[in-house]
């Protein structure tokens, strides 16, 4: 899924205008021009196809239901509408030239002709063999400007745009299920269908559809009972699929559809929200997504005449506070599960306003620590209010636990991300695009993690333990155990300091046969990285004011030669990359720490400093208990490890 698309945002007025009967087709002269129709603004909304060939798609909802969606009409005097839900960005791709020559565009890909030059399209075409490509080709959106047009009155526009949408009509009769890009895309093209309605009475002056133009409401009633048969369930695209449902019942009057697309949001806002705001989808753009989509469910309700009630609203904002704890300290979403590299939305009013916009609008909001039981820690050394830091000079992460991986998350299971000093310190490595082979595969495994893998076991996609935490003023500390293989047990103990900041990891593995353990640093495509010695190795982009130091210690385990490696690259096996977009690979440093045999045993130290700072340390013992002494660019700190195992800031 690609977060770079947005809806388009047009100014408009009522589309119910009152004037005289006309068609777009036949010879006719044009009407006035009219302001056109309304289409609800939303933010960056998904780009790549979401279903599995052969699937079936669908996510139940686990929870119990919201009880106070639509129980109480909306009191207002305004009519109910639904506004035209815009295009995804696809109308900026497809200007009018391109549909008066049946061509069709979905960057990153050329445009391509896929009709005979009259409107007749040939709708089997995927030139790319590509599934997002396809899926966005049946949808339609990218016949947006055409209804823009149209609705202001350009019959020429009008009758293009009618020609096409009737021949995709014509051509794929009720059910399309068994054509998996039709079937995704019939909530997008619903709303269409519905948009091209409002562009007939708008571009036409009247106020009932035109006999020459019934094949819309037909259309809408096909799309409508596809829909009613056919839900996906609690998830963004089931969202997506009830909100449209809805719309097609207060397009045509029917309050059947409204209803059932009532019952599905208040099926499905509790599972896809948790109690605590977390979304189902492992992602962190996803996530964004979500708070956009379910603000539009409230808004399409209560447009709609219908209340949301309060569960909607809550969990939302639940998220909201979710996206301002997950945001780094670049303002950014880290790239947690299939996510494109992206800033955090600056919704006004909201938390997120102020993390969105480096600080700069809305107030500071009050935690620095959330930790979420479905599976996220997201922490920070505070938000910029310290004239001394501002908000990039303060330093943020993030770390996986819980559930196994599904829907949009990848096999990130003790997995961190870091930012420090105004820069990425420790990153993932992205999401690359769902056709993309062993380079979606790599994406989604562990060694594209920052993690102690093992790589010559199978991942059994884990439930992964956070067994203990704790949070201080200038320290947070946390404990995750989980069995990443068959017979290997493996614990990951988090210690992440403020003042000096930086992350000590001390992971411990066993297992019942020799592995290969390697802890995992992928660090920024722009960095460098050298290694020094079997315990040091260092990272920094030409000219930057900041470097990255990051050693190992032995502690209870000798280290080997060859015990600190720079992986960058490489193809076989693949490592040293990262994606910060679907469609863009990069080239970046990973560091390796290896070991090898039954057990692991390695402390390691991410220690971001300004580019002339030192960075030193002493090991010793103090009876049971392993200390550090650091000196980082001049501030001082002690970390310790009791002979119980416990990893703490002792100084």
């Amino acid at each position: 899924m690609r977060f770079t698309r947005t809806y388009g945002v047009i100014a408009g007025i009522a589309v119910l205008l009152v004037g005289a009967a006309g068609t777009a087709t036949g010879s006719m002269r044009a009407p006035t021009a009219t302001p056109g129709i309304t289409i609800a603004p939303a933010p960056a909304a998904p780009g790549q196809a979401q279903f599995v060939p052969g699937a079936s798609n669908f996510v139940p909802a686990t929870s119990a239901p919201a009880t106070d969606v639509g129980k109480q009409a909306v009191q207002t005097l305004a009519a109910p509408f639904y506004a035209c839900s815009g295009f995804s960005g696809l109308d900026a791709q497809n200007p009018l030239a391109n549909l008066y020559a049946d061509k069709f565009t979905w960057q990153p890909y050329a445009a391509y002709k896929v009709g005979n030059g009259g409107g007749n399209i040939n709708w089997a075409l995927n030139p790319y063999k590509n599934a997002s490509w396809y899926m966005w080709f049946h949808s339609l959106r990218w016949l947006g400007q055409g209804i823009i047009a149209g609705s202001k009155g350009d019959l020429t526009a009008l009758t293009r745009v009618n020609t096409i949408a009737y021949d995709w009509y014509r051509d794929n009769p009720y059910s399309w299920k068994a054509n998996v890009g039709a079937w995704e895309s019939t909530m997008h093209r619903t709303n269409v269908l519905i948009c091209l309605r409002q562009a007939i009475l708008s571009g036409l002056k009247v106020t009932t559809v035109p006999a020459r133009y019934a094949w819309v409401d037909a259309a809408l009633l096909s799309h409508a009972r596809f829909l009613t048969n056919y839900w996906s369930g609690a998830w963004n695209h089931g969202t997506d699929e009830s909100i449209a449902l809805f719309g097609v019942g207060v397009t045509l009057s029917r309050s059947d559809y409204k209803n059932l697309a009532v019952q599905r949001l208040a099926a499905a806002i509790t599972t896809s929200i948790d109690a605590q705001g977390s979304t189902n989808e492992q992602s962190t753009g996803y996530a964004s997504f979500n708070y956009s989509l379910w603000g539009r469910a409230i808004t399409v309700l209560q447009n709609g005449g219908v209340d949301p009630g309060t569960t909607m609203v809550t969990r939302r904002a639940l998220l909201g506070k979710w996206l301002t704890l997950a945001t780094n300290s670049l303002g950014k979403l880290p790239q947690i599960g299939d996510t494109e590299l992206q800033a955090t939305y600056p919704w006004p009013g909201t938390p997120m306003e102020y993390a969105g916009s480096l600080g700069t609008r809305g107030t500071a909001p009050p935690w620095r620590v959330g930790v979420y039981s479905a599976g996220y820690v997201f922490g920070r050394t505070g938000w910029g209010t310290d004239p001394a830091r501002g908000f990039a000079g303060e330093s943020a992460y993030s770390i996986r636990f819980g559930p196994a991986r599904a829907f949009h998350g990848q096999f990130d299971h003790t997995g961190i991300t870091y930012t420090a000093r105004g820069r990425d310190i420790v990153i993932n490595g992205g999401y690359a695009a769902y056709n993309a082979g062993v380079w979606r595969t790599w994406t989604l495994g562990q060694t594209a993690h920052s993690v102690l893998s093992t790589p010559m076991s199978t991942y059994l996609n884990p439930v992964t333990k956070l067994t203990s935490y704790t949070v201080k003023t200038n320290s947070e500390s946390y404990v995750l155990t989980d069995a990443p293989g068959s017979g290997i047990s493996r614990v990951r103990r988090v210690l992440v300091l403020k003042d000096p900041d930086l992350i000590v990891t001390w992971d411990t593995a066993s297992a019942r046969t020799a592995q290969a353990f390697q802890t995992l640093w992928h660090l920024p495509a722009d960095q460098r990285a050298t290694v020094y010695s079997r315990t040091t190795a260092t990272a920094m982009a030409p000219g930057d004011s900041t470097r990255t130091v990051l050693f190992q210690l032995p502690f209870r385990q000798a280290l080997p030669a060859g015990a600190t490696l720079v992986k960058q690259g490489q193809t076989s096996p693949i490592q040293g990359w990262t994606y910060p977009s679907s469609y863009v690979r990069k080239s970046a440093p990973t560091i390796m720490m290896a070991r090898s045999g039954t057990t692991a045993s390695i402390l390691s130290f991410v220690v971001p400093v300004r580019a002339s700072g030192a960075v030193t340390y002493k090991s010793y013992w103090s009876g049971t208990t392993f200390m550090v002494s650091l000196n980082v660019g001049g501030k001082a700190a002690s970390i310790a490890i009791s002979g119980g195992g416990s990893l703490y800031r002792a100084g």
